[in-house]
């Protein structure tokens, strides 16, 4: 069975059974408190609590959806980007879904589910997962669901899982959750692979998912007066299964694709990884740029120029190479849509080539300065300036030597949060990077300029003290993408000559380039180095001293700090102090932020 016979078959299964078929909605999603479309549901959300779906006209077939409704709708999910490349992890793919806005809930949801996947697909169901209940909360075990699958297969394992698998919401600070029950189906390899997650939802809670599994005793699950019904199938996960192939690389979503992807450089070794990475990358440009996105440095232009920038530092040439896989994605449901948009997706990717052929060259010449190259100096280069590890490698040779694969794989795993943080915005204080080294941002770009602003942290606070005098201590701090806070001990409000005196130096020191670099010292020698510290914090018994300059003793600046930094001021850009102002007696505090 195809992947395009198996997409048909479910529309029409659920067409048959009353299910309005809405099309896909855009990658770029109208919610504006996600970045992208990551599931089936997210255009549905609203007729769960505000919309009627008797009487709200659907934009997309013009007309109510009624109670029950399918979909195939395109998805995108920043978190596995550094994961593409091994046998499951995509960053586009396609999710299967059918939604009941009170028009029938647990009894028809997993009679339908059960009735496609054995008879319509001929797949038998490895087991299937049910809610284990948790009394402190209020929700007893799903006897329900378990019941239902037993009537439906009295042979068949079903098993029970707790809040963190199989209990759904709620999502933001309040809204409708309830339980989850999974379907497992075995692939070509025999492995037991999740390819159905129907949600029960049931319940309304006041409050977050924390506050949820913590048991906050002020707040209750109150049950919903119309329960609802919201499934997803993850597409190349159901092909797999269903053409008994070992991974989604092997289905015929990418066998042709993976055929025609061919690695030619000198850079690069052809090999499977790198070939998995350059088939999902252009399935994800390709769409991205055919619902209207546009490489750029804010948001889901972001992600866009991530991907065409992998694409182009492991490919060899480069804009026939694009042109050759992008025309052999077998999307029929989608041809039309893509054929309109073949000449623009192309002369885009061209021009993002043409720029960042530059900024590549770049990172190769900064690799070639690096004395050293460690997981550490690696994980810049790739974060940068974009280099794989392939080409730090290769271009490093002698100096790249000690570089392990584990050891460079180590070091994106200490950094997962960035892209996995999703919602959580923020960094921790200034205090809590020192504490612990991580960084937190909501994505790749935030990330960046956070970077960079943290390390502005280090400057404003030497500089502080050159033009203010060595009565200034650091009181505190907060840095997100958009600002860095600092609260410093100082009696009386900065004069305005003060503040740009400030600002100048740093400035200054971003113009010097210096070299930023960290030494690992026991706490008392760190200590009589001279170098910073928070007061407040408590630090181990050794602790790394970031210093900006050519060595710790002649450094301009030096602090205690876990880290992560740029490793030249040069680049931070330009910074300007955007305010000044009293926190409490004796406390001042400054923002500051980098000049557009």
């Amino acid at each position: 069975m195809t992947s395009a016979e198996i997409r048909q078959k479910f529309l029409d299964f659920f067409k048959a059974r009353g299910h309005t078929i809405v099309p896909s909605s855009s990658l770029v999603p109208d919610d504006p408190s996600v970045l992208l479309t990551t599931a089936g549901m997210q255009q549905f959300k609203p007729y769960y609590s505000e919309f009627d779906p008797m009487t709200t006209v659907h934009p997309s077939i013009g007309k109510p959806i009624g109670k029950n409704a399918a979909s195939c709708q395109k998805s995108f999910r920043t978190s596995d980007i550094d994961e593409v490349g091994d046998e499951r992890h995509l960053t586009f793919f396609e999710m299967l879904g059918n939604f009941s806005f009170g028009g029938y809930f647990k009894k028809e949801a997993i009679r339908y589910a059960h009735e496609f996947i054995t008879k319509e697909m001929g797949l038998r169901i490895s087991y299937v997962t049910v809610f284990e209940g948790k009394e402190d909360i209020g929700v007893p075990k799903d006897m329900e669901s378990r019941d239902i699958w037993k009537s439906l297969d009295s042979k068949l394992e079903v098993r029970e899982e707790g809040m963190g698998d199989v209990f759904w919401g709620p999502t933001g600070s309040s809204g409708p959750c309830g339980p989850t029950t999974e379907i497992y189906c075995k692939n070509g390899a025999g492995q037991d692979i999740e390819v159905w997650n129907i949600v029960f939802n049931q319940y309304f809670y006041p409050g977050s998912r924390e506050e949820l599994n913590a048991g906050a005793p002020d707040k209750k699950l109150e049950p919903l007066k119309t329960p609802g019904v919201d499934t997803g199938m993850g597409f190349e996960r159901l092909v797999m299964c269903v053409q008994n192939v070992p991974t989604i690389f092997d289905t015929d979503l990418f066998r042709e694709l993976m055929e025609k992807v061919k690695i030619n450089t000198l850079l690069h070794e052809d090999n499977i990884q790198n070939r998995r990475i350059i088939a999902d990358h252009v399935r994800g440009i390709v769409f991205l740029i055919s619902d209207g996105v546009r490489p750029s440095n804010r948001g889901v232009g972001y992600v866009l120029r991530r991907l065409m920038r992998r694409v182009i530092a492991y490919g060899a040439n480069y804009g026939d190479l694009f042109r050759l896989v992008a025309r052999n994605i077998t999307y029929d449901f989608y041809r039309k849509e893509l054929e309109r948009n073949w000449d623009t997706i192309g002369s885009v990717f061209v021009e993002e080539r043409r720029g960042f052929q530059k900024m590549l060259d770049g990172g190769i010449q900064k690799l070639k300065r690096i004395q050293k190259i460690g997981a550490e100096e690696a994980f810049y280069l790739y974060q940068s300036f974009g280099l794989p590890y392939e080409t730090i490698k290769a271009v490093g040779r002698e100096k790249a030597k000690d570089l392990k694969r584990e050891d460079f794989d180590e070091e994106f795993k200490k950094h997962q949060e960035i892209s996995r943080a999703g919602q959580e915005k923020k960094f921790g204080g200034h205090g809590l990077i020192l504490d612990t080294g991580e960084v937190k941002a909501g994505n790749q770009e935030e990330f960046q300029k956070a970077l960079k602003l943290h390390t502005t942290t280090h400057l404003l606070q030497r500089a502080l003290r050159e033009v203010l005098g060595n009565e200034v201590h650091q009181m505190g701090s907060d840095v997100t993408a958009e600002r860095t806070r600092f609260d410093f001990s100082f009696p009386r409000k900065l004069t305005k000559e003060e503040i740009e005196k400030v600002e100048k130096l740093i400035n200054e020191k971003i113009e010097e380039d210096l070299s930023v670099n960290f030494v690992e010292l026991p706490k008392a020698e760190a200590e009589k180095s001279g170098a910073l510290f928070f007061f407040k914090e408590k630090y181990p018994e050794k602790v790394k001293v970031y210093f900006f300059g050519k060595d710790l003793k002649s450094a301009w600046s030096k602090e205690f700090c876990g880290g992560p930094h740029v490793m030249h001021t040069g680049e931070i850009g330009k910074v300007k102090i955007a305010k000044e102002e009293a926190v409490s007696a004796g406390v001042r505090r400054i923002r500051a932020v980098l000049a557009e």
